[in-house]
């Protein structure tokens, strides 16, 4: 009799069944890095949103587009909705939960900018309904969702689709995901391609001279007349 795989052997087997319909995943990755490279660095934004463990992703893209991934480039701009925790809790006390991304969506995004979305079931309530506002708005939608077709990969131009019923095996490949759009995004910058492009350029604070300032230097107050006799007093 076979033993009972472990938890380990499990979790694995699953991993290794999603692995080869997700390298198609790749030319679809490139593309979109190629994309937000272009619009980043021209002043877009990309905005991203998630719940629980997608939310926890969601903040890990941000951080490395905000910072960097592996080379110094120039910062480029990037938000995660619902690390805004004053915005989110009073968004979802007044106008209830479904709104949260939706209404933080129609402030910040602009036409070309690029909305993510992550959710594993495809299904979140809020995320269909950030989707939407962000279409309405002129903005480029796009998701990580597990298997398709689901609500939320038909509400937005394209999806990346993680093909497990494993949600816990959908956010890892999500995780590998931001990594490599992250990658990409970085590669198709413009100090990458040889592209002439004007790009960030850290500010220089002002050298401050230490050469002594002209005449004498005086200090204190001088203004003080002595008993109205018009002398004045040395401070």
């Amino acid at each position: 009799m076979m033993p009972a795989a472990t938890l380990l052997e499990r979790h694995l087997a699953n991993l290794a069944a999603a692995l080869p319909p997700y390298q198609r995943c790749e030319p679809l990755l490139a593309r979109w890095g190629a994309t937000l490279a272009q619009r980043l660095t021209a002043g877009g934004r990309l905005l991203v949103a998630g719940n629980g463990g997608s939310a926890a992703e969601a903040q890990h893209l941000t951080a490395e587009l905000v910072g960097k991934l592996r080379d110094d480039r120039q910062p480029l701009s990037a938000i995660a909705l619902h690390a805004e925790t004053s915005a989110l809790t009073a968004i979802g006390n007044d106008y209830g939960y479904d709104e949260v991304f939706a209404r933080q969506v129609r402030a910040h995004g602009r036409p070309d900018d690029v909305l993510l979305l992550l959710s594993t079931s495809g299904g979140s309530g809020n995320l269909l309904a950030a989707a939407r506002a962000g279409r309405e708005a002129g903005l480029r939608c796009w998701a990580f969702t597990g298997p398709a077709p689901n609500p939320l990969a038909d509400a937005c131009h394209e999806v990346l689709a993680v093909e497990s019923s494993d949600s816990q095996v959908v956010q890892e490949l999500h995780l590998v995901s931001s990594h490599l759009l992250c990658e990409y995004v970085e590669q198709a910058m413009p100090e990458h391609t040889g592209d002439t492009t004007p790009r960030y350029v850290e500010p220089q604070v002002p050298a401050v001279s230490s050469a002594p300032a002209e005449g004498p230097v005086r200090a204190g107050v001088e203004v003080v007349l002595d008993g109205g006799a018009g002398r004045p007093v040395e401070a």
